[in-house]
């Protein structure tokens, strides 16, 4: 497994688990397109039928959930506002998606869409942090010690602004300011297996 871990001056405190008890959990954030399911490329996931999960997703979810961490999934979907689907076809997309997590024996606590068009100056689209803090907001969760994982800088930059850890999933020779770099949804896993330390609320 290639890793690049970032030599910022960011901080992730180890967590004492006897204080995050007291607290509102940590999350692991997952972009959709790319992470979750294969990426469409330039286009977009119309219909279920295109829609694929990625290799390695599910054991990076069972890994989260092993180690006692909520999951939620923030992705930007402007094909609604382009008119190529509906939000009722967002959703049933979501639905079969969670279905099919379910059948392999994990889930997410929820999923979270931008529909806007990119120029629409929102607040939830990212790279700023909306999504993220809808999330924080709507379940408790707590920041410290949360991750954002994406294959764009975007998710990364997105992260960033709501204080979480950020893992950026593409080639190595692409430039990020992640705080970690690997290449594959394997990788993340292992990584999420090395560098969690697992802690019940």
């Amino acid at each position: 497994m290639a890793v690049k871990r970032a030599g910022t001056g960011f901080q992730w405190l180890e967590g004492d688990c006897r204080l995050r008890r007291l607290m509102s959990r940590p999350c692991i954030f997952f972009d959709r397109d790319g992470i979750v399911n294969e990426s469409p490329g330039s286009g977009y996931v119309e219909r279920w039928e295109d829609f694929h999960l990625q290799p390695g997703f599910v054991e990076a979810l069972k890994t989260v959930s092993a180690k006692g961490f909520p999951s939620v999934i923030v992705t930007n979907q402007q094909g609604v506002a382009k008119g190529l689907y509906s939000e009722a076809e967002l959703a049933e997309i979501h639905e079969n998606m969670r279905a099919e997590l379910r059948a392999a024996g994990v889930d997410v606590l929820d999923v979270f869409q931008c529909v806007h068009f990119a120029d629409a100056g929102c607040d939830c689209r990212k790279p700023k942090p909306g999504m993220i803090l809808q999330a924080v907001e709507k379940y408790d969760l707590q920041l410290a010690g949360s991750w954002m994982i994406g294959d764009s800088e975007k998710d990364v930059e997105a992260g960033q602004a709501a204080g979480c850890r950020t893992v950026r999933v593409c080639p190595m020779d692409l430039e990020t300011k992640a705080d970690f770099h690997v290449e594959t949804m394997e990788d993340v896993a292992a990584l999420l297996e090395k560098e969690l330390e697992p802690c019940e609320p």
